[in-house]
């Protein structure tokens, strides 16, 4: 039976096993992944980052074309095995164990660029760990609307694309946001094609010019999570928009795991999101694989 190294990370509980790959040799099946990131029966984690060259597989080749200093791709599954397109915690993650294992440096005031199947993603350092500047965001279009059990009625949400697809509720207390029942994945009337993230928010003011938002979130191919980093900036761009033209570009995300930080800046190519909160990394050690 092969044997990996493994090193365990979280960004707010949002917790990833990762595994280095540098020259894509490693082919874990959607088996394999769900077993190493079983709570019970594995290590433990809502997905896997492989850490990995981006000239070592066929969707870095895009990351180089976009910016040739990605050197390296971050390969993220979920924790059922699915393949997903990015993840905000993930590439702050990604980044921790690169820069702690000396496959990349980050010196102050620069940038590093990680490629995604999003698109390359930069990273800089910020003042409590890491941030990611998620790019150019999309509304969806329709009004979607969402089913969870502990709400009485459906409600409307807003969809948005980050590089992956997320729908955001707002609910009227944190009574309500506490009695909802994430065990069962809420449904989306009409469905996406490809699924989405489902943020459920209780908006909760401004105070020193800097929006205030609580959240829980239910993730495609994991379940309930402490934490969803580009579920995070979601809600702060549905929030923002709720709230009308008045409203702030900087906003403060609680989650479960903690608190994530969300800015909205202008760019020549149109609006950007960046997502900034810490990195930890836990533990390494070796494991079996089935």
């Amino acid at each position: 039976m092969a044997e990996i190294q493994f090193t365990k990370g979280h960004g707010t509980g949002n917790d990833f096993v990762i595994v280095a790959d540098p020259d894509g040799e490693l082919d874990l099946s959607a088996d394999q992944i769900a077993a190493l990131c079983d709570r019970r029966f594995g290590i433990g984690a809502d997905g896997l980052l492989r850490v990995v060259r981006s000239r070592a597989l066929p969707e870095g080749a895009a990351a180089l074309a976009e910016e040739p200093a990605a050197e390296w791709f971050m390969d993220y599954r979920n924790a059922d095995g699915s393949i997903a397109e990015m993840c905000g915690n993930g590439t702050r993650v990604f980044a921790r164990y690169l820069l702690d294992s000396d496959l990349a440096e980050l010196p102050a005031g620069s940038t590093l660029p990680i490629g995604t199947r999003a698109g390359v993603k930069d990273i800089t350092r910020s003042e409590t760990g890491f941030q990611v500047d998620l790019g150019r965001w999309r509304a969806e279009p329709g009004d979607p609307l969402v089913r969870a059990k502990g709400l009485p009625v459906a409600r409307p949400g807003m969809g948005v694309d980050l590089g992956n697809p997320h729908v955001v509720v707002a609910l009227a207390s944190e009574e309500e946001l506490a009695g909802l029942d994430l065990t069962v994945q809420p449904m989306i009337e009409p469905e996406p094609p490809h699924g989405a993230n489902v943020e459920f928010v209780v908006p909760q003011g401004v105070k020193d010019g800097i929006g205030r938002i609580r959240m829980r979130v239910f993730e495609r191919g994991v379940g309930e999570t402490l934490s969803c980093g580009t579920g995070t900036a979601a809600a702060a761009l549905a929030v923002r928009d709720w709230a009308g033209a008045a409203a702030p570009d900087f906003w403060r995300v609680d989650v479960p795991g903690g608190t994530l930080g969300v800015r909205m800046f202008p760019t020549e190519e149109g609006e950007h999101v960046a997502l900034s909160g810490p990195a930890v990394l836990v533990f390494s050690g070796v494991v079996a694989l089935a």
